[in-house]
């Protein structure tokens, strides 16, 4: 393709004056006779080589930064995914806690009623063994005043029976009030 004589020195002063010229495969098709626009051809085609290898070079580094870019994408969400998992693990680790903890504090609560309750046998027992030995022995030995100690007696025994009653009732309401707030709660 050939240009005018006048065309090619507007594009050489257009060069000069702004530092505007022809670029890309325009400049592989032309030809001239003139040594100006066959230097500024030269030029072109040596500056447009350079331009190309400057956009390869810029394209493969952000083809590198996009693929650096990927990776810590894929590593975050790799973290992101192991922060999950250790939350789960931990909330799972403080149920179990609590779940354990409430089994201790009942396993406290029952052997702590189991020993009221022991204890409180032993006493009712020991206090009815005793006034039995005692009515037993006056009326063994023809003491006069039986009456008076088999009415304590039976006074004693319908006492101890009731509170002995009235302590197993309390425990098993305290045990049965417990386990209802614990199935409550799991509901």
């Amino acid at each position: 393709m050939r240009l005018t004589e006048e065309t090619e020195l507007s594009f050489i002063s257009l060069l000069e004056e702004r530092g505007i010229r022809l670029e890309g495969n325009i400049l592989k098709v032309l030809e001239t006779d003139s040594e100006p626009f066959k230097d500024y051809i030269q030029n072109g085609l040596s500056k447009d080589d350079e331009l190309r290898k400057k956009r390869l070079e810029i394209t493969r580094q952000v083809q590198e930064q996009n693929k650096e870019l990927q990776q810590k994408a894929e590593e975050n969400d790799k973290l992101m995914n192991e922060i999950k998992q250790a939350l789960a693990d931990a909330d799972q680790a403080k149920e179990d806690a609590l779940n354990d903890l409430d089994l201790m504090q009942k396993k406290s609560q029952f052997e702590l009623i189991g020993s009221i309750v022991q204890v409180a046998l032993w006493i009712i027992m020991g206090v009815g063994v005793i006034t039995t030995m005692l009515y037993a022995m006056a009326l063994f030995t023809g003491s006069v005043d039986t009456t008076l100690l088999g009415n304590t007696w039976s006074n004693l025994f319908g006492i101890l029976l009731t509170n002995s009653f009235s302590i197993i009732g309390t425990i098993m309401g305290v045990k049965y009030a417990t386990d209802d707030k614990s199935s409550k709660k799991d509901e």
